[in-house]
């Protein structure tokens, strides 16, 4: 993160996910389902800039995504939620420079969200605790939680109960198909698998537990992803991100990923990126000297 500019605005970083694996155990009451994955934070994504203001507005310097009006946009949803929930009469300008593509499984809107919660909490000097912003980010979506704690982590539930997770070294190319489609419409589906058996940590350490709930039904439904998954085959084995579109290949090294990525074809949005199991957020915060 880079001090103040003259402007006033200081610049944190909210990191992409992965979800390395996703499995659907089932459904609640509620009508919400139960799931098992990992996150794996990324050391790229999205950047959010904030400026504080002595009034209590707080307002958005362009949208985060186009076409999302300023009072259902997330981080300023965010920034409202943790003002409330402190009782704190400053305010905000939020800036989002977006490089996690919308509805790619990449947890783009997720980790801005908790970058306003976290950072803001530092800023205002407001003083709630891990729990106190996750429990907040929980109300403004279910992968909130993971990035205001900021650690890869086990996950079940919704996505909210988390253990954080050390996972060895990784680089991963990513793939943006550039399709978006509902996750509503995707649980809805006759394809989904929506009771797999529960699996424990040690499943995944062995690595016989991979897969993604939603990787049949998208490969079905969308062929530009069917494309993406026949493409990534020739480095390796292509795997889906959340909910989608977002496919990834994983690599021991970055010289290897490096090497993948130069086979792919052209016309492919893909990149590299390295896994973290701590939040680059975190890291900012603590340069800062301000937590």
């Amino acid at each position: 993160m880079k001090a103040r500019d003259v402007a006033g605005w200081s610049y944190w970083p909210a990191p992409a996910k992965l979800n390395l694996f996703l499995h659907i155990t089932g459904r609640r009451p509620d009508g919400y389902h139960e799931l098992q994955t990992v996150f794996r934070l990324l050391d790229w994504g999205d950047r959010i800039g904030l400026r504080l203001r002595q009034d209590n507005q707080v307002r958005r310097d362009g949208p985060s995504v186009p076409g999302v009006a300023e009072a259902d946009d997330l981080v300023v949803r965010a920034a409202i939620a943790l003002q409330r929930a402190a009782n704190c009469g400053q305010g905000v300008d939020i800036r989002v420079e977006k490089k996690i593509p919308a509805g790619g499984g990449f947890g783009g809107g997720s980790s801005d969200a908790a970058t306003v919660l976290v950072a803001l909490n530092a800023l205002w000097g407001t003083g709630l605790d891990e729990d106190a912003l996750a429990a907040l980010g929980l109300k403004l979506g279910a992968d909130v939680p993971v990035f205001a704690r900021g650690h890869s982590a086990w996950a079940e539930g919704v996505g909210e109960k988390l253990q954080p997770i050390s996972l060895p070294k990784a680089w991963y190319v990513l793939v943006d198909p550039g399709i978006h489609v509902p996750t509503a419409e995707l649980f809805h589906s006759q394809h989904l698998t929506r009771d797999a058996a529960p699996v424990k940590i040690a499943d995944f350490a062995s690595g016989t537990v991979l897969g993604n709930a939603f990787e049949p039904v998208l490969r079905r439904r969308e062929p530009a992803i069917e494309a993406t998954f026949q493409a990534l085959s020739g480095i390796g084995r292509a795997r889906l991100t959340g909910s989608g579109s977002g496919c990834f290949v994983e690599f021991t090294t970055r010289a290897a990923a490096e090497q993948a990525l130069a086979k792919l074809p052209k016309e492919l949005r893909a990149w590299v990126a390295a896994g973290v199991d701590r939040s680059p957020l975190l890291d900012a915060l603590e340069t800062t000297g301000i937590v």
